[in-house]
C-alpha cells in the first residue's frame, strides 16, 4: 500500500497516515486496518509507537472485540524494535477481545515474533519473587538439609573410591597423587610453618602474662602442648587445607565442568569421581597429617622462644611438654585431621563437580567450598569434642 505522507492536520477520521510509514483507517464493519511501509527500525518504531498504541486502544474493533489487520507486505527490514511494536500491538489488542491478523510477514519474521511472544508470555506467569517468612524459612530448611544429605551422600561415595584405590592399588594414577600432594603439602608448608611458631609464640606470651601474677610460669609448656596437639594443630591445619587446597580444588574441577571436559569424560566411560576427586583425596590424606606435625613442632619452637627469653632452660620446656602430651592425645589429633581432611576435600570437589554455567559460576564454587569446609570442620570438631569426653581421651 502506497501512501504520500500528509501534514497531521490534514488526517481524517477514516484515513489517517503518518509521516513514519503508517496507513491506519478503520472501517464501517470496525475492522481496523494498519498498514506498514519502510523499515521497522528503532528509529521509525520510536515515533510509531505511542501513536499506534494510542489508535489501537481507542479503535471500535478493541472495544468491541472485532479484528485489528495489521499489513507488512510493504514492510522493509524489522529489527528487535519492530517486533517489540507488533507483539504489544498484539497483545493491547487481544487483553481486550480483539482478534489480530498480520499479513504480508516472511517465514523467518514469523519464527522471530513467536519466539519474542513466547519470551513476553514468559515474563508475565514469572511468578513474584516476593515470598513471606513461613515460606522463606521452610524453602531454607529444606535447602539446607538436601545440601547436607547431598555432601554426606559425597563423602560416602568418595570413602569407597579411597577404599577401592587402596584395595586396588594399581588403579590409582600415583602421578596424579603425588602432584596433587606437593599442591597441598610442600607448597603451603611455609604458611603453616609462620601461623604455627607464631601461634605458638602468642599464646606462650600470652600465658606468661598472666601466670607471672600467680609465679606458674612453669606450667606454660602444659598449657601449649596440649592446647596444640589436642585441638589447634588439627583445626588450624583444617581451615588451612579449606582456604587453600580446597578452593584450588573446587576452582579445577569447576573449570573443566564450565569447559565440558567433565562431560566429555563421562561420555568416554571415565569416572570424574574415580578420576579427579580420588587422587586429590589420597593427596590429602596422605599430607594433612604431616602438616599437623609440622605445625605442632613449630608452635613449640614459638613456645620454647618465649620460656628461654624468660629464663627457663630449654630441657625444662621440653620435659614439660612430653610429660604431659600423651599417645592418646596425638593419636586423637591425627584421627580428627584424617576426618577433616576427608571432609574437606570431599566438598571441595563435590562443589566444583556441581559448578553452573557462566562466568560466576567458578568463583561462587570456590567461595562455597570454603564456607562448606569450614562448617563442616567446625561441626565435626565439636562431636569429636563430645566423643573424647565420653570416652576419657
Amino acid at each position: 500500500m502506497q501512501t504520500v505522507p500528509q501534514p497531521v492536520s490534514q488526517f481524517s477520521a477514516q484515513s489517517r497516515v503518518l509521516p513514519a510509514g503508517l496507513d491506519m483507517r478503520e472501517d464501517t464493519d470496525g475492522v481496523l486496518t494498519l498498514g506498514f511501509s519502510g523499515d521497522l527500525n528503532s528509529v521509525t518504531v520510536a515515533r510509531l509507537w505511542a501513536p499506534v498504541l494510542a489508535r489501537v486502544r481507542g479503535s471500535a474493533a478493541a472495544q468491541t472485540g472485532g479484528r485489528i489487520r495489521v499489513e507488512l507486505a510493504q514492510a522493509g527490514y524489522i529489527d528487535g524494535a519492530g517486533l517489540a511494536l507488533l507483539v504489544k500491538l498484539r497483545a493491547e489488542a487481544e487483553a481486550r477481545g480483539a482478534q489480530v491478523e498480520l499479513l504480508g510477514l516472511s517465514v523467518n519474521q514469523e519464527h522471530l515474533l513467536s519466539l519474542a511472544g513466547q519470551a513476553e508470555r514468559e515474563a508475565c506467569q514469572k511468578p513474584s519473587n516476593r515470598r513471606g517468612l513461613k515460606v522463606m524459612m521452610s524453602r531454607g530448611v529444606a535447602d539446607v538439609l538436601a545440601n547436607i544429605v547431598e555432601v554426606v551422600s559425597f563423602t560416602g561415595e568418595c570413602s569407597l573410591a579411597v577404599w577401592e584405590s587402596l584395595r586396588h592399588p594399581e588403579r590409582v594414577r600415583w602421578k596424579n597423587v603425588l602432584l596433587s600432594a606437593l599442591a597441598v603439602g610442600v607448597e603451603s608448608m611455609p604458611i603453616l610453618l609462620l601461623i604455627g611458631f607464631l601461634m605458638g609464640l602468642i599464646m606462650s606470651f600470652q600465658s606468661v602474662i598472666t601466670l607471672q601474677r600467680f609465679g606458674g610460669e612453669i606450667y606454660v609448656p602444659n598449657m601449649l602442648g596440649l592446647v596444640m596437639f589436642r585441638e589447634m594443630g588439627p583445626l588450624v591445619t583444617a581451615i588451612l587445607l579449606a582456604a587453600r587446597s580446597g578452593s584450588a580444588f573446587a576452582a579445577e574441577i569447576g573449570t573443566m565442568r564450565v569447559n565440558e571436559e567433565l562431560d566429555a569424560m563421562t561420555t568416554m566411560g571415565i569416572s570424574p569421581v574415580r578420576f579427579l576427586v580420588g587422587p586429590r583425596i589420597l593427596s590429602s590424606l596422605a599430607m594433612v597429617p604431616l602438616m599437623t606435625l609440622f605445625f605442632n613442632f613449630a608452635s613449640l619452637v614459638g613456645g620454647a622462644l618465649v620460656m628461654l627469653s624468660i629464663g627457663f632452660p630449654l630441657v625444662t620446656f621440653t620435659s614439660r611438654v612430653f610429660a604431659n602430651v600423651k599417645g592418646t592425645d596425638l593419636v586423637g589429633s591425627l584421627v580428627k585431621i584424617l576426618v577433616f581432611s576427608l571432609l574437606v576435600a570431599g566438598v571441595s570437589c563435590l562443589r566444583g563437580l556441581r559448578t553452573g554455567g557462566g562466568a560466576s559460576a567458578v568463583g561462587r564454587s570456590t567461595t562455597s567450598a570454603v564456607v562448606s569446609g569450614l562448617i563442616l570442620i567446625t561441626i565435626a570438631d565439636g562431636l569429636f569434642a563430645v566423643l573424647f569426653y565420653y570416652l576419657k581421651i
